[in-house]
């Protein structure tokens, strides 16, 4: 996913200023694509330039509201059924995991668990999202955005149980080397 085609799928939703939709990424998209103002800002002016948006009001203080044109409705179409999304394989956690035999097991399941506590802190700022997901916006948006963040309810729950299961085998196997120590 890039930052223009989220900008273009939140401005589909209707016009919106640069400060509404970094507050709208903030409560909505943040777990999935996060970006900075200054890469919200960037990436309008960009869309602007390329003609995808245009600027449909302007305020104080150089407030300007934004509405995607359809030459942008066409790239985000475009993006959403002909691009092939990108599966990213990478995982610096995981990476990490393999190779945690390096460090003593303590080391090993106190990574292990300090994954599941992360996991637990992200699902509960996802169920706290869902609230407002379900209660604003047209129906599509409050459909499409409660589908993606079932996913991420779901993929945190299991990142949660697995980071657990993970702690307990490092476990497991430390008291078993301590018992044949013991009967050795």
């Amino acid at each position: 996913m890039s930052l223009r085609h989220a900008m273009l799928g939140l401005l589909s939703a209707g016009p919106a200023s640069g400060y509404d939709l970094l507050k709208t990424f903030e409560i909505s998209l943040a777990s999935v694509w996060p970006a900075t103002q200054s890469q919200l800002y960037a990436e309008l002016g960009r869309l602007s330039k390329e003609g995808l948006v245009r600027v449909v009001a302007e305020g104080p203080r150089g407030r300007k509201e934004y509405e995607i044109t359809e030459e942008g409705h066409a790239e985000l179409r475009h993006w959403l059924i002909e691009v092939s999304p990108n599966q990213t394989r990478r995982s610096d956690m995981l990476l990490r995991v393999f190779f945690l035999d390096q460090v003593d097991s303590d080391a090993a399941r106190g990574y292990l668990e300090r994954l599941a506590e992360r996991a637990v802190h992200e699902h509960d700022q996802l169920r706290g999202i869902r609230e407002f997901v379900i209660s604003e916006g047209d129906d599509a948006l409050r459909l499409y955005g409660d589908i993606a963040l079932e996913w991420g309810l779901r993929l945190t729950a299991a990142q949660r149980d697995w980071a657990e299961w993970a702690a307990a085998r490092v476990a497991a196997l430390e008291q078993q080397k301590a018992g044949h120590t013991a009967a050795d």
